[in-house]
């Protein structure tokens, strides 16, 4: 009897062990990074969030996600705002079937607002590209989608987050600004997003965000870009440059460690 229950904790044992350690393939692990600064008012956040609610919870984005290589996605939720204001929200969530995304809808309905604060756009993709590191999830890219309201205020630069980001392991991060105001819109086609194919969706107002996020998730899982994306220039000369730079002291501080899977 004695030897029977060795054998049945060392069975669970290894299970567990098993389990700790098992990779799940997804077509996109996925960080949504959501601006609450001050500029987002308390009616604008209620309308943000469930834009992402109701994003997950339309056919649209479920199909999307079911129909892909390997009929899932991994997702995290990262809310952020002055240079030490970020929080990991949702963390990071196998989606791979209606209930889950309908189980992860009603989760991010019900968040509640952890703080508000200054705009660190670069502070908050600083922040979230090594999270990617150890997730349990190998997928076929990894894409930050960050959106905001307004341009930065705190912290460091976009373009010094976006650079880091892409060159440990993150293939696209992707914007998305409600906003009719041209420096917000000009910051983040120049200086946030990037990598393979990116692109920037411009909603005028948080009523309009929910179809763009829509929008936005399903051309992530397809690796489209959405129709009425804002143009993206190409990098200048004295950007490239700059992100070299970055790229090298970068290196020499941490030397490569933050790979992402």
């Amino acid at each position: 009897m004695k030897r029977m229950r060795y054998k049945l904790c060392f069975l669970a044992a290894m299970l567990a062990t098993t389990h700790s350690y098992a990779i799940t393939p997804v077509d996109v692990e996925l960080q949504l990074l959501v601006d609450i600064s001050g500029s987002v008012n308390s009616t604008e956040y209620d309308l943000q969030m469930m834009g992402y609610s109701n994003a997950f919870a339309s056919e649209r984005v479920q199909d999307a996600i079911i129909n892909g290589t390997e009929g899932s996605i991994a997702v995290q939720l990262i809310m952020w705002s002055g240079s030490g204001n970020q929080q990991v929200m949702i963390d990071w969530t196998l989606v791979d079937s209606a209930d889950a995304a309908h189980d992860l809808s009603t989760v991010m309905a019900n968040i509640a607002r952890p703080f508000s604060g200054w705009t660190a756009i670069g502070s908050a993709i600083e922040y979230g590209y090594p999270l990617f590191v150890n997730n349990d999830f190998a997928g076929t890219k990894n894409v930050i989608d960050i959106s905001g309201d307004g341009t930065n205020n705190s912290g460091i630069s976009p373009a010094a987050g976006s650079a880091a980001a892409l060159a440990n392991g993150v293939d696209t991060i992707n914007g998305i600004v409600i906003t009719t105001d041209d420096s917000v819109i000009d910051q983040y086609a120049e200086q946030v997003v990037g990598g393979d194919t990116p692109f920037l969706l411009a909603p005028a107002t948080f009523n309009d965000f929910q179809r763009a996020i829509e929008n936005k998730i399903v051309a992530e899982i397809q690796g489209t870009t959405p129709q009425g994306a804002v143009p993206i220039p190409e990098p200048n000369i004295s950007y490239i440059f700059s992100a070299a730079l970055l790229l090298i002291w970068l290196k020499k501080q941490f030397g490569g460690s933050h790979e992402a899977s």
